[in-house]
């Protein structure tokens, strides 16, 4: 991962949305997840969309990123927190909130300490997916 100082201020390379961004704690943890995500369990960069922006109700809202098939339908949303901040209830809710307009199957919460996954409205899963493994349906 790229970084630099611009204007006095941290900037991270985003390869998925080809351009420099402010270097925030969350932003840490959603690019260090990504590249993990590209790197080691073999999801392809190019079906993954961040900062995708979806119509809830009357309001705008941006998902951190969302994850594809090679069909281009949804199949998992990602909602990262900074390491400082606890996955709860309220993440949870965000992630819901936002798969209510895509319907995809997999809910990922992510902080770089914790990271829960959610397949279902039952299944609750430590760690993370291979891409392989969540196109598999059940």
């Amino acid at each position: 991962m790229r970084t630099r100082v611009y204007n006095n201020k941290e900037q991270i390379f985003c390869e998925w949305r080809h351009r420099w961004v402010r270097l925030t704690p969350e932003e840490w943890v959603r690019q260090q997840l990504l590249h993990r995500l590209v790197e080691q369990l073999g999801y392809p960069a190019s079906l993954i969309a961040v900062e995708q922006a979806i119509q809830v109700g009357e309001a705008q809202k941006r998902c951190d990123a969302v994850v594809y098939d090679r069909q281009m339908m949804p199949q998992m949303i990602i909602e990262c927190k900074a390491e400082t901040v606890p996955l709860t209830q309220k993440t949870l809710d965000q992630a819901i909130t936002y798969n209510r307009k895509l319907n995809v199957p997999y809910l990922m919460l992510h902080n770089g300490v914790q990271t829960i996954c959610i397949h279902g409205t039952d299944h609750y899963t430590s760690g993370l997916p291979r891409y392989a493994d969540l196109l598999r349906r059940e």
